[in-house]
């Protein structure tokens, strides 16, 4: 069955972002070329499912922020994984993401319905600051790697001061994730050059097989 079109966008730089179905699969592409897709999105999950195992204890409300609302699988497993008191804000740069989930994804898209969930149309650089309040986890999935930003302003996340940035807008033992495509050693050096334990972990994008993602993590010491 060939790809049916559903909806493109041109985003603020210029680039073309178009949505298409096929046999019940959903997939999103950025000039044509493919960024995410329901088919293969294990790692999406892994990134929140293994951020979320490792919080520290809190007697406050967990507190996550979500870069990327994409086709929703980072959010559903932060949900899943969450107790009910949770707040996770979902920054999304594109207000037609959002839209597609209300309009095309079905059940899927019903995940920002959650009342845990909050999507806000924001560049998620604006919602990291060390004077508000501060998110028990900061999950970033907007862009192919630390190396390979999708728009230019993102480049600021993964610099030396994107990472001080975030991580003291961590709580004590908090947790920075991060999806990328590809292993990138000089940005584990960065995070740990910034006083936090980094580590990372390699998680096939489908049942075992086929692609391997690279997730980032580095904790705030507590």
């Amino acid at each position: 069955m060939p790809l049916q079109h559903l909806s493109t966008v041109e985003t603020p730089d210029g680039h073309k972002l178009s949505l298409h179905e096929r046999d019940g699969d959903f997939f999103i592409s950025l000039d044509g070329l493919e960024l995410m897709s329901t088919r293969a999105h294990d790692s999406e999950t892994a990134l929140a499912q293994r951020a979320c195992a490792t919080l520290p204890p809190a007697p406050e409300p967990v507190r996550v922020l979500i870069g990327g609302l994409g086709l929703g699988f980072t959010l559903q497993a932060a949900l899943a994984a969450l107790p009910r008191n949770a707040e996770v804000v979902v920054a999304e740069l594109f207000p037609t993401i959002p839209e597609w989930h209300r309009d095309h994804l079905g059940e899927l898209g019903r995940t920002i319905e959650d009342p845990r969930a909050k999507v806000v149309e924001r560049d998620v650089a604006d919602l990291i600051s060390p004077q508000d309040r501060p998110w028990h986890a900061i999950l970033l999935d907007v862009d192919n790697g630390p190396d390979a930003p999708c728009v230019d302003r993102n480049r600021r996340l993964y610099t030396r001061e994107g990472v001080e940035r975030m991580r003291d807008s961590l709580v004590r033992g908090g947790i920075l994730g991060v999806w990328s495509t590809d292993r990138d050693p000089a940005y584990v050096k960065r995070l740990g050059r910034a006083g936090m334990e980094a580590w990372t972990e390699t998680v096939h994008a489908h049942a075992g097989k086929g692609s391997k993602h690279t997730l980032f993590f580095a904790r705030r010491p507590a």
